[in-house]
């Protein structure tokens, strides 16, 4: 069974100012990834934590409406922008993803995209994303995480208690997105880890998964 939804009134709207983090994952996600994380999406889509709005360009015109949930004021001034060269409506909302401003089974998709890492509360937004949905509706996720390995899940947690969230807007380096998804109710339909940098050294944010998960269809 999913989580209980969250009572909005417990997570006010409180700005967040992050903005060396907003930029640092601005630039994480190539095109190829976005194109692959949106393709075939189609109805109302909600997006959490869209920064300065890098998936706005490769949402297919099957989505008849895209509401994006940004706390930060800078990377939303720069989101706006990137709205305006959409090619499908993009709404702009302040808010939280532990307490979304929208209404309950509202929404055919939503995406998270390099946000669930950086959020406050995960099981309290992954609870709303469940709430916003539509039965049967799809989550499409693009998010990094824990590593295979102890030992760099090691260094990952460790970095989590100390530098890592000051330094990059809030990110922990050693979530685990899949099972987070699975625990809040979603069944999860596909999946496709890989490294970024396929070759070479391995940094704490190199585990990245890519997927869809659907809400269950009551």
């Amino acid at each position: 069974m999913p989580a209980r939804p969250p009572d909005p009134a417990h997570h006010p709207y409180v700005p967040l100012h992050h903005p060396y983090g907003a930029r640092f994952h601005a630039r994480v996600g190539t095109a190829a990834l976005r194109r692959e994380l949106l393709r075939g999406a189609s109805g109302r889509v909600i997006e959490i934590g869209a920064g300065n709005g890098p998936d706005f360009a490769h949402y297919p015109r099957t989505v008849s409406e895209v509401v994006v949930v940004e706390p930060e004021r800078g990377p939303r001034r720069l989101a706006a922008a990137a709205a305006l060269r959409a090619e499908v409506p993009v709404d702009l909302v302040p808010g939280v993803a532990e307490a979304l401003p929208v209404k309950s089974e509202a929404f055919d998709v939503a995406v998270a995209s390099l946000a669930l890492c950086s959020v406050r509360d995960l099981p309290r937004a992954l609870a709303e994303l469940y709430r916003v949905l539509r039965p049967g509706a799809e989550l499409r996720f693009l998010e990094h995480g824990l590593a295979p390995g102890p030992g760099t899940a090691a260094v990952q947690r460790a970095l989590d208690r100390t530098v890592w969230p000051r330094l990059f807007g809030g990110c922990h380096t050693a979530r685990d997105p899949l099972a987070s998804i699975e625990a809040a109710g979603f069944r999860i339909v596909a999946q496709r880890a890989f490294r970024v940098p396929v070759r070479g050294p391995a940094l704490p944010d190199s585990y990245r998964v890519i997927g869809t998960a659907r809400r269950s269809p009551d």
